[in-house]
């Protein structure tokens, strides 16, 4: 094989390679899943999320414990109405607050950096792990963060950031089904009806209402 015919080959090589790079990508747009979140503060929730992409929405249900103690949580965030909803049935209210309008989606920004690539379980055999994509970058604030994204179907599965604000918050997914099963998910329930805009002067975002919510309402007992 000549000199020209190696170099073609390299090139065949070096662009199939190149070819095969992870790059960003944006999750399914309406999905049903479980979630768990973690802090640093010893606060854990774990409970079900829906999550509408199209109509910048979000529906959290989560059982956390804080202290020792219990709460039962149920948030529904419009980033689009710029509002989110704390309900709490246990006491049969609901209360309306502000909410940032910048909505983050599930998906990988276009100036995210890729840490590694790895299977999670085996590649050994069909079924026996899956391909993942690991990522970090920056958040506003001085914060940073890290995800990880299926490399098939760009499915996520967990997210890590710090800001100053909110400190360390992991939320880790699973058993996400592709679809909105209920419709009523994005809608304030009846009794939020007559629930008053708190204003405050700085609006709660997706990280912080996560983070607070269990804490707060276990203060307020």
């Amino acid at each position: 094989m000549n000199v020209l015919g190696v170099l073609s080959c390299l090139s065949l090589l070096l662009a199939a390679a190149a070819s095969q790079e992870p790059k960003p990508c944006v999750a399914p747009a309406l999905m049903n899943g479980g979630l768990t979140v973690m802090t640093v503060g010893a606060f854990l929730s774990t409970g079900t999320v829906s999550y509408d992409a199209i109509g910048q929405r979000m529906r959290v249900r989560t059982m956390g414990l804080a202290a020792n103690q219990t709460a039962v949580l149920d948030t529904l965030m419009l980033f689009n109405k710029k509002v989110y909803y704390e309900i709490n049935w246990s006491k049969f209210t609901c209360k309306k607050k502000m909410l940032d309008t910048d909505f983050i989606p599930m998906h990988v920004p276009s100036d995210a950096k890729l840490m590694g690539q790895v299977f999670m379980g085996s590649s050994s055999s069909w079924g026996m792990g899956v391909l993942t994509n690991t990522w970090y970058g920056d958040l506003p604030g001085n914060g940073t963060y890290s995800s990880v994204f299926t490399e098939i179907g760009c499915v996520p599965m967990t997210f890590t950031s710090y800001t100053p604000e909110s400190g360390w918050i992991t939320v880790s997914t699973f058993n996400w089904v592709l679809g909105n099963s209920n419709p009523m998910d994005f809608f304030p329930p009846y009794i939020c009806a007559k629930a008053q805009l708190e204003e405050t002067e700085t609006p709660a975002n997706m990280f912080t209402v996560l983070k607070s919510l269990a804490l707060r309402d276990k203060m307020q007992e």
